[in-house]
């Protein structure tokens, strides 16, 4: 558990690209970890931590449920491959981001149009058409 509040407050959800701030208390990380291979503990740990987070939804932010990138939950979506557009990631995006997703998906326009930084959840790149921002 991160406390936030205090100082936090202060600083208003487009300043930075990290969104969740004022009213948040904490920031709860879930994670697990096992060294059993194959498929069944596999599948029997990740159906833990989905209980656990089921039991947690009525405690936790929702409408939208928002998440921290750097606790990464793929249960929110992912990009499919280097094709993702923008309109299929804010399914995520916007639970990581809010409403910075679309500048700091026009930012990655930018600096990296080709999108050569992907990964799962990374911020597709959304270019300029015709001197306006495209809208995919």
């Amino acid at each position: 558990m991160d406390p936030y509040g205090g100082r936090m407050n202060e600083i208003s959800e487009s300043e930075i690209p990290f969104p969740h701030r004022k009213g948040n208390l904490y920031n709860i990380q879930y994670f697990i970890q096992w060294e059993d291979e194959g498929v069944g503990p596999s599948k029997r740990h990740i159906e833990w931590i989905r209980r656990v987070y089921k039991h947690m939804t009525p405690y936790v932010s929702h409408s939208p449920r928002t998440a921290y990138l750097n606790y990464r939950d793929l249960d929110l979506g992912r990009n499919d491959n280097e094709n993702t557009t923008y309109s299929q990631a804010a399914r995520w995006g916007l639970k990581y981001y809010k409403n910075n997703f679309r500048r700091l998906a026009i930012v990655k326009g930018e600096v990296d149009p080709y999108n050569f930084f992907a990964f799962e959840q990374s911020i597709p790149p959304l270019t300029l058409n015709e001197g306006k921002r495209a809208t995919q």
